[in-house]
């Protein structure tokens, strides 16, 4: 469950020999969340960004987390003439801690988002709130305020820029020639083994499988390179333990390399 910052001194330790938050750190010494301006498009959507801004040797965590992170979650109530919104990811780090491989950012994350107005050329407001963790020796549950009118006048912003610039490759963009899902029923769920015919992305290539559905867990990926193929396996379980089908169009796989991280959408049965 996600607390808000008021609840710093609730925060669990998952870990053995992970200490305590510092007396009197408050959310605001621990990380800042802003609205960047990136102005309107010229397909009449707004471009802006949430800059968070984390203390020194604190990180968060990307959309997929890994082993032990807290997923971030958004809500956009008392936001007006917002309909659509899309994210563009940055491209996150891989981090070992203590046994456990999680995935996110240090120090800062702007994460660009795109917005389609509900009425066009009417002024867009963008307000709610982003339940997340930060971790350094303790991670912290937290939940972040933002209200802020966006400008359709803004330049473009730097900052944004940087961001979308370095989002994963596309499949076409990164040489990716297949990709392949073969299914498996497990006592639990289901086996997803992903056949990815690409070239490395260089050193050790970590995968991430995401079902694409909300009331799917997706185990840790297990990944190895075999020539120009990198094999990517993980279990499906619903989170009720219910049956389900799973839709191959919608998986998600990212791959992240020492060179660079792709983004593969969907995957046939071959």
């Amino acid at each position: 469950m996600i607390l808000a910052a008021s609840a710093l001194a609730m925060a669990l330790t998952a870990t053995s020999g992970i200490s305590a938050a510092k007396a009197g750190d408050s959310m605001d010494d621990l990380v800042r969340i802003e609205v960047l301006d990136g102005g309107r498009t010229q397909d009449g959507t707004y471009r802006a960004a949430l800059r968070l801004t984390l203390k020194d040797g604190w990180k968060t965590y990307w959309r997929s987390p890994g082993d032990a992170g807290i997923p971030p979650l958004f809500n956009w109530r008392g936001s007006r003439n917002v309909g659509e919104v899309a994210f563009t990811w940055p491209t996150p780090s891989v981090f070992e801690t203590s046994g456990y491989q999680t995935i996110g950012y240090m120090d800062q994350l702007v994460l660009p988002v795109e917005i389609k107005p509900s009425k066009p050329g009417k002024p867009v407001r963008l307000k709610g709130r982003m339940e997340l963790g930060v971790c350094k020796d303790v991670c912290v549950p937290s939940e972040l305020k933002f209200d802020h009118a966006l400008d359709p006048q803004a330049g473009r912003n730097p900052a944004i820029a940087a961001a979308i610039a370095s989002r994963p490759y596309s499949a076409r963009e990164a040489g990716v020639t297949s990709a392949i899902c073969h299914l498996t029923p497990t006592k639990d769920g289901m086996r997803v083994e992903a056949h990815l015919s690409m070239p490395s992305a260089g050193g050790t290539e970590v995968a991430v499988i995401e079902p694409g559905h909300p009331d799917l867990w997706a185990s840790e990926t297990r990944s190895e390179r075999k020539g120009g193929t990198l094999v990517a396996t993980s279990e499906l379980v619903h989170t009720e333990g219910e049956a389900y089908a799973l839709d191959r169009s919608q998986i998600r796989i990212t791959v992240l390399g020492r060179n660079h991280a792709v983004d593969v959408r969907g995957c046939s049965a071959g």
